[in-house]
């Protein structure tokens, strides 16, 4: 992803940290890399929360 994005290694991380720690992500490490994949449940959750918030 950060070959990709423009932005530095370590905000990349620290984004991805916080998207894992939030729940809205997951993290599976098959060293020496981590693959990551969207929780659908959480980000359902999420998604019904912010459309509520902006209604």
């Amino acid at each position: 992803m950060a070959e990709e994005l423009p932005i530095a290694h370590s905000t990349l991380s620290q984004h991805l940290k916080v998207l894992k720690e939030s729940g809205l992500i997951q993290g599976e490490i098959e060293a020496p890399k981590i693959k990551y994949c969207i929780n659908r449940e959480n980000w359902a959750m999420a998604k019904g929360l912010l459309i509520g918030f902006f209604d």
